[in-house]
């Protein structure tokens, strides 16, 4: 039997079960998404985007999925602490795929609003769901999408009306829980209407050590003159396997930072798409993954200019420890009708050991000829004279090299627009490479 067929299989005879505990917006998009994941079947490393990591394979595990919607024994906000000093959020959870709103605080959101659940949203909502919902993460391009459209039945939905600022940033906790071997699907689309303002924080937690997948597709609309910034930090265990697709319409003058940040993890596979369809619309990409052991994180993303005068800033930083793995496939697409563009693309790796390996493959390609674009990759080891120097001077070689690289990821936490949780991070970073992090401080969930 194939690595597909158990899951063919799975969904034809549980469609009516996942179609019942759901809202029918959703279900409006699984049967193309099923249908598409049957002719794709998942992706392998013939398909030119996929060829660093074979995610075929860690699909073939007997995983439990929660297709009945039973309630997880826990209540998160009894078991976990956020420990940034000085930032208040409006903390919101997702255990496994399921929004979690038993009981949920009060987040003091300005009117109009909303972030619940996507099967809540599209029951309450459900025309303003469906004006959005899959139109950004096309099921007939992608495996890894199809099968998440299949078999997703919540997620989370964030809608910011127009002219509307949300001052206080807004925290979304992930966590993984299982008494077995573990599989969840879950959707997140954004929604921000022309002005509107709005910081997403999204951390990914595992709470048991069994082994998870966890499949995640994120669809963001950002209006006319809007603002949004979205951070994403995985703090797992070396059992976990995230593949993680998101896909991003930014309009007219629209600013955007995406910044993902990989601190433990297992394996990490990571798709941005970003289409820049109004001028002036500016996107910063940014990313930074630190592994070691075994670990493996490959990062592949896609700028898309279609219309002129937008500026794009693409920065992601890998440093690789032991038998750890990483890739980087960044590619910038400039359209003919996209003058004056301003684009420019960075990796930079650093493999602490022989071992360790770095793939890179930083791609331009432009067909307009009054733009202003460039891109570069580097992988390499620690600087020696710089190690000498500070050994001179009597710090420890074991210091130095941790100075070092701390050094070398600091201009990726430095893009972050929260002084707090970049603070915060400073010091999550350095715990990271003292080999003392393989938590969050002060989430008693991983304790």
């Amino acid at each position: 039997m194939s690595v597909e067929q158990q899951y063919i299989d799975l969904f034809l005879q549980c469609e009516d079960m996942i179609c019942r505990h759901t809202a029918p917006v959703l279900n409006n998009m699984r049967t193309a998404g099923f249908n598409h994941f049957r002719e794709l079947g998942f992706p392998n490393r013939k398909i030119e985007k996929y060829k660093y990591t074979d995610i075929s394979k860690f699909f073939a595990n007997d995983y439990g999925l929660n297709l009945n919607r039973l309630d997880i024994p826990v209540n998160p906000y009894e078991v976990f602490k956020c420990d940034v000093p000085n930032m208040s959020t409006a903390l919101f959870f997702v255990v496994n795929d399921m929004f979690y709103n038993k009981e949920l605080p009060k987040s003091n959101l300005p009117e109009g609003v909303i972030m619940t659940g996507l099967k809540e949203a599209a029951l309450q909502y459900p025309e303003l769901v469906q004006k959005y919902y899959g139109h950004l993460a096309d099921t007939s391009k992608d495996g890894v999408t199809a099968f998440n459209t299949a078999f997703a039945q919540d997620g989370v939905f964030l809608y910011v009306p127009k002219n509307v600022i949300v001052e206080k940033p807004i925290q979304l906790v992930n966590i993984l829980r299982g008494d077995v071997d573990f599989m969840s699907n879950r959707r997140v689309l954004v929604v921000l209407e022309e002005g509107a303002q709005a910081r997403l924080l999204a951390c990914d937690h595992a709470m048991d050590d069994v082994n998870f997948l966890s499949t995640q597709v994120v669809e963001v609309f950002v209006g006319d003159n809007a603002t949004f910034d979205f951070y994403e930090l995985e703090e797992t265990h070396t059992n976990t396997v995230r593949i993680s697709n998101m896909y991003v319409e930014q309009k007219a003058n629209s600013n955007v930072l995406l910044n993902g940040m990989t601190l433990h993890n297992g394996v990490t596979r990571n798709a941005t798409e970003v289409v820049l369809v109004g001028e002036g619309a500016e996107i910063n990409l940014c990313g930074m993954a630190i592994a070691d052991k075994t670990q493996q994180v490959d990062n592949h993303t896609t700028i898309d200019h279609t219309v002129p005068n937008c500026t794009s800033n693409e920065l992601f930083k890998y440093v690789l420890d032991d038998s750890a793995v990483g890739a980087f496939a960044g590619l910038v697409l400039v359209r003919p009708d996209a003058q004056h563009t301003s684009s420019q693309q960075t990796n930079r790796n650093l493999c602490a050991t022989r071992e360790a390996r770095m793939y890179t493959q930083p791609q331009l390609e432009i067909y307009a000829d009054d733009v202003k674009c460039s891109h570069g990759a580097t992988v390499g080891q620690l600087d020696e004279s710089a190690l000498f120097y500070m050994r001179a001077r009597g710090i420890a070689e074991k210091e130095a090299r941790l100075l070092l690289m701390f050094a070398f990821v600091n201009e990726v936490i430095d893009k972050i627009r929260m002084e707090p949780l970049k603070d915060r991070l400073h010091i999550l970073v350095e715990k990271r490479f003292r080999g003392e992090l393989n938590k969050c401080q002060g989430c008693a969930i991983c304790k």
